[in-house]
C-alpha cells in the first residue's frame, strides 16, 4: 500500500523534485520530494532486514496532508486567476486617441504608449490606467473598488482602467 502512494500519491512531488533540481532552484517540492523519499526508501530497508523501525504510515499521512494542502492551494490560484480575467474582460478594447493634430483617432488599447492622451467620453470605460489632464467628471468604480457612489475627478488624479465615466 505505501508503495502505491508513494508512486501514484508522490508523484507531484517527485516531478517537482526533479524539476526544481534541474533549473538549480530547490523549493518546497525538493523538501517533500526528498522527505517522502528518504522515508520510503529507509523503510523498505528496514522492510528487508535493515535493523530499525518503518514510517510507512508516516509516510502516507505526509503525501496526503501535502497533497490536501497542495489542492487548496491550486483552488486559490485558480479562483485569483479567474478574478484576473474578469476583471481584464472590463477593459475595453479600444480607445480614442488624441493626435499631435488634435483630432482623434480609434485605436486598439495595445497601441497606447505611456504618455499617449486619449478621449474618454460620457459611458465609456477607461482603457488604461492613467492621470487626468483636462477636465472634470464622475466616474463609477464600483467593480473595481466596490465603491458605490460615482467618485469625483478632475486634473490631475489618477483614473483606474475599466472605471465608467459617468458624466463629463
Amino acid at each position: 500500500l505505501a508503495t502505491v502512494i508513494f508512486f501514484y500519491g508522490g508523484r507531484p512531488f517527485l516531478s517537482g523534485l526533479v524539476g526544481e533540481l534541474q533549473q538549480r532552484q530547490p523549493g518546497m517540492m525538493t523538501l517533500i520530494g526528498l522527505a517522502i523519499t528518504v522515508a520510503y526508501g529507509y523503510s523498505t530497508a528496514v522492510v528487508f532486514g535493515l535493523a530499525g523501525q518503518t514510517f510507512f504510515w508516516e509516510l502516507a499521512t505526509l503525501i496526503l496532508i501535502m497533497l490536501l494542502g497542495h489542492w487548496i492551494e491550486m483552488r486559490a490560484v485558480s479562483s485569483a486567476s479567474n478574478a484576473l480575467e474578469q476583471l481584464a474582460a472590463l477593459l475595453p478594447a479600444t480607445a480614442h486617441l488624441i493626435q499631435e493634430n488634435g483630432e482623434t483617432q480609434e485605436v486598439s488599447v495595445e497601441a497606447l504608449a505611456p504618455g499617449s492622451l486619449i478621449q474618454v467620453k460620457p459611458s465609456e470605460k477607461i482603457p488604461a490606467d492613467g492621470t487626468i489632464t483636462q477636465g472634470q467628471s464622475y466616474l463609477n468604480e464600483a467593480m473595481l473598488t466596490g465603491e458605490s457612489e460615482p467618485v469625483a475627478k478632475g486634473e490631475g488624479d489618477a483614473v483606474i482602467a475599466g472605471a465608467i465615466n459617468e458624466r463629463g
